[in-house]
């Protein structure tokens, strides 16, 4: 993954724990909080440490749901890749029902954005992701 500065760390988890707060389902709000911890982890992997911000009962819930969903999304991303024909796997985590998060990891990788978003949208109809 790509390092980032301190700024881009700390505005992305403002935007993850916006949508923690505003976040009433339970299972989402949950999915939430596994991206906070997401973000602060990542944020640790780049040299920066930033505090996680809701408690410690969140994060360890958080930790729990964020290690499969991730993994799933890496292999979704990883087996797409390769469909796909990259020339090296595809390590992403984001949300792969999201278009344009697709075109931006097809052009990260050199991929053409319309195939691979072709491909990811027929692997969607069976794969199986948490929210």
């Amino acid at each position: 993954m790509e390092k980032y500065g301190r700024a881009w760390h700390e505005e992305d988890l403002a935007d993850e724990l916006a949508e923690y707060h505003e976040e009433q389902n339970v299972i989402k709000k949950w999915s939430e909080a596994s991206d906070v911890v997401y973000t602060c982890t990542r944020s640790r992997w780049s040299g920066f440490k930033l505090e996680f911000p809701l408690g410690r009962v969140v994060y360890v819930l958080g930790v729990v749901y964020m290690l499969p969903k991730y993994t799933l999304r890496w292999w979704f991303f990883k087996r797409a890749g390769r469909k796909c024909g990259a020339d090296k796997d595809v390590h992403e985590v984001r949300n792969p029902k999201k278009t344009p998060k697709l075109h931006q990891i097809a052009k990260r990788n050199n991929l053409d954005p319309e195939r691979f978003q072709k491909i990811c949208e027929k692997q969607l109809r069976y794969w199986l992701l948490l929210p």
